[in-house]
């Protein structure tokens, strides 16, 4: 809100170099909050998928989780007034990339009741395939 006041002053001294500097840092700001909000439900998303790929089963909840997490990712990504999306695919790509490993490691305290640490988890899923699901999901 401060900033806001703070552009409102620019614009009323005509100090129009330094309200569009503004401008560009409330777009960065904005940008940064939703990265972080699609990392987080990414995250989400691939713990479940880690866990019904893994455990070879899915769960109602899990199902639901996933179609919660894939709904919030495309409302957070969807220009509202203009249009198209904040993240292309190669940038939702690399998020979710980014993510995996968090991922795994949280999805093996679920999954067969927390037995099996974090690497031996990967090797029961194959993370490229997981990663293309997701991805997947999201673009549907």
């Amino acid at each position: 809100m401060e900033e806001l006041l703070e552009l409102r002053q620019f614009l009323e001294q005509g100090k129009i170099h330094e309200a569009l500097l503004l401008v560009d840092e409330l777009e960065e700001m904005s940008l940064s909050d939703k990265i972080n909000k699609i990392d987080s439900y990414g995250v989400i998303l691939l713990i479940h998928l880690i866990k019904q790929k893994a455990e070879k089963r899915s769960t109602r909840s899990w199902d639901v989780s996933i179609e919660n997490t894939v709904r919030e990712i495309n409302k957070i990504n969807k220009r509202r007034k203009s249009g198209g999306f904040y993240l292309n695919q190669a940038e939702l790509i690399d998020i979710l990339q980014q993510g995996y490993q968090v991922a795994l490691k949280r999805a093996a305290l679920e999954a067969f009741e927390g037995r099996y640490e974090a690497q031996e988890l990967a090797a029961m899923v194959d993370q490229q395939e997981t990663l293309a699901e997701a991805l997947e999901l999201i673009q549907q």
